[in-house]
């Protein structure tokens, strides 16, 4: 991590923060078979990903993220979304650590409100309780063929994540003023967790790419 540079001593004038995009690492969790890249732009990155899914007892996927401690409030704007598979996954990612089995609750946007399984619309919550354990996910109360309740909503499709004790709430936006609670999870996750951008092709042999924007994150 990058601390925020000092002003010189005696010089009067106050210090210049490090950009956010500056505090954070991004690396391929996995090994994919494709490996992902990540680009710092203002307030959010350009992510590119390979990876077989993130799901069941193992992951592959694009992370780029930051350690946080305590309880936090994270939101995220997702601009675009380029799938390479139905199920081409994009969102915010509480990780307890860079292992493919890790812990972790994920607030994820597909790339349409395309019927999925158990889902009608493009957010959902997936987490895994321990390391090595299977996902589960948490989907919109409202199923096929009602309209979806949580639609697509490209370049506006906003997710926010908050954290308290062991409580994780998410919602979803389309201003990133108004939000709707989507749902939550109680998830004893480590008080230091990696938090950030996540994202998986679930087509090993072709890319995804999501453009992620206007991240803001409070304690």
């Amino acid at each position: 991590m990058i601390p925020s540079p000092k002003p010189t001593a005696g010089s009067g004038s106050p210090s210049v923060p490090v950009p956010l995009s500056a505090l954070f690492t991004n690396r391929d969790i996995g090994s994919p078979q494709l490996a992902g890249a990540a680009k710092p732009v203002e307030k959010g990155w350009d992510i590119t990903a390979g990876g077989a899914d993130i799901w069941n007892r193992a992951d592959q996927f694009h992370f780029i993220f930051r350690e946080m401690s305590g309880d936090f409030d994270v939101a995220v704007r997702v601009e675009s979304f380029t799938p390479a598979h139905l199920y081409s996954k994009a969102g915010l990612m509480i990780r307890e650590s860079l292992d493919a089995d890790s812990a972790h609750l994920m607030f994820l946007v597909f790339s349409s409100d395309a019927p999925r399984n158990n889902n009608l619309g493009a957010y959902e919550i997936q987490f895994r309780t321990a390391a090595g354990a299977d996902c589960q996910g948490i989907y919109p109360a409202v199923r096929p063929p009602a309209p979806p309740e949580f639609p697509a909503a490209y370049p506006n499709s906003w997710l926010r994540v908050a954290r308290h004790g062991n409580q994780f709430s998410a919602f979803a936006s389309t201003d990133g003023k108004t939000w709707r609670l989507f749902g939550g999870q109680v998830l004893p996750l480590a008080s230091k967790v990696k938090v950030g951008a996540a994202l998986t092709s679930h087509n090993p042999e072709v890319a995804a790419h999501a453009t992620f924007r206007d991240y803001t994150e409070a304690n």
